[in-house]
């Protein structure tokens, strides 16, 4: 099982470029952030986890990819994760140079966790319908696939269409970073079997039931002619971890505090350290060291 880190960076937080460093010092596999290009005033949409209302964290939210590309910068071998990148937001052919800049800076290190999004204002204000944005997602995610794999990229499609373009550089990762399929919907494993490489369902209470959607997900990329993918669960607990393996997840992500820098390094520092006693991680924090 691999093991990662994530967390809401603002423009209040820990430095992101601290933070990676210590992520990786401290033996992590990977660093996720989140996406948000902003938050509507209204609360129509609401929050949809406890306590119910939006965190202040959310609406101060750095760019993923600029973030991320500070964190590479700094690090060597972290994976740089999206947990997940709005798709419905952002225009394929500017996204998909973004990703593939990210990869090439990188040294092919990047996850691209995807999602259509909650807040539906959020993304009424990018001009994108709800009823239809998990078509849009499929769309935005095929062409990109199609840019960064050809060299003459064309696609044609209900939302997404262009002829022939160019556009360098590709991705490092052959055939490109893994999209991460994001989401717990009735629909999400049509998704994940359509165009993903992985799935990245939110925080779950009922881990019997997440073993099930595990084997269905299985079951149909088999049907499909298609291996098992990794599944990566964010908000992952540490009491949970023997359970986690038996139901399939490959990768544990546990969620930083919004904090000071400080308790935000503490809290990193604790669980390094459980990981590290139960033999699991290799890293600073083996023998409690600060990185």
């Amino acid at each position: 099982m691999q093991f990662g880190v994530g967390a809401v960076l603002s423009d209040e937080s820990i430095d992101p470029v601290e933070l990676g460093r210590a992520v990786e010092q401290y033996g992590f596999e990977s660093f996720f952030c989140v996406d948000h290009t902003h938050v509507p005033v209204s609360r129509k949409t609401p929050f949809p986890q406890p306590p119910w209302e939006m965190p202040r964290e959310y609406y101060r939210t750095r760019d993923p990819f600029v973030t991320l590309a500070g964190i590479a910068a700094a690090t060597e071998k972290l994976r740089l994760g999206t947990s997940v990148s709005l798709v419905v937001e952002r225009d394929p052919i500017v996204m998909a140079k973004e990703v593939a800049t990210l990869d090439l800076a990188s040294g092919g290190r990047v996850l691209l966790g995807v999602g259509a999004g909650w807040n539906r204002e959020e993304m009424e204000n990018h001009g994108t319908d709800p009823r239809t944005r998990m078509k849009l997602m499929q769309e935005r995610v095929e062409a990109m696939k199609e840019i960064w794999t050809k060299e003459e990229a064309e696609y044609h499609g209900r939302f997404v269409d262009f002829d022939p373009i160019f556009s360098w550089p590709k991705p490092v990762q052959d055939p490109h970073p893994p999209i991460i399929v994001g989401g717990n919907g009735p629909t999400v494993i049509d998704r994940i079997v359509a165009f993903g490489d992985g799935w990245i369902p939110g925080h779950q209470n009922d881990l019997d039931a997440l073993g099930a959607r595990i084997e269905e997900l299985d079951e149909r990329l088999a049907a499909a002619g298609r291996d098992p993918v990794p599944v990566s669960l964010v908000f992952a607990q540490l009491d949970s971890l023997d359970r986690y393996a038996e139901i399939g997840v490959r990768r544990c992500v546990f969620m930083l505090p919004a904090a000071p820098p400080e308790a935000t390094l503490d809290r990193l520092r604790e669980i390094a350290r459980e990981l590290s006693a139960a033999g699991l991680l290799s890293g600073a924090a083996a023998d409690g060291a600060k990185p």
